[in-house]
């Protein structure tokens, strides 16, 4: 309670809820997608699951050394997780697989079987392929995990 309040947030509470919304098995499958650079929208969907299994973002954040007192309610939309994950359902399997094959047409289908705008497609699909920078910088070494 003491490091709550001191803005150490709960680290133990955290890897809890982390073993009970992911097992070991597919951490590791997760692991060897990210070094392999094989990481789909579909691996995507999953983590946002098991966001969601532990509490959500809001208390992911808050359970992690330092955040606790940065972070505020307001600064996370849920909703846009939600409407993210409305997003990747509305994509075919082979759509999740190969992102690249996603042409205007496309795009609009997702859009209207989603409920949202073509923008919001165009803004996950960036957000996507930076993930994916992101993971490769650190498996070649350019980047550090923070931790």
């Amino acid at each position: 309670m003491a490091s709550r309040i001191l803005g150490m947030g709960d680290v133990l509470t955290l890897i809890e809820k982390a073993q009970e919304a992911v097992t070991e098995q597919q951490a590791k499958e997760m692991q060897k997608k990210m070094l392999e650079n094989t990481f789909t929208l579909e691996d995507y969907l999953v983590q946002f699951e098991s966001m969601k299994k532990m509490g959500g973002a809001q208390a992911i954040l808050a359970m992690m050394p330092g955040m606790g007192n940065k972070v505020n309610a307001d600064d996370i939309d849920e909703n846009r997780i939600e409407r993210t994950k409305a997003i990747i359902l509305s994509m075919t399997k082979k759509e999740r697989v190969e992102p690249a094959i996603i042409n205007a047409s496309r795009k609009k289908r997702i859009a209207s079987g989603s409920g949202t705008s073509v923008q919001e497609i165009n803004q996950l699909l960036k957000q996507f392929e930076q993930t994916k920078q992101l993971m490769k910088q650190f498996k070649s070494g350019k980047r550090r995990l923070p931790f």
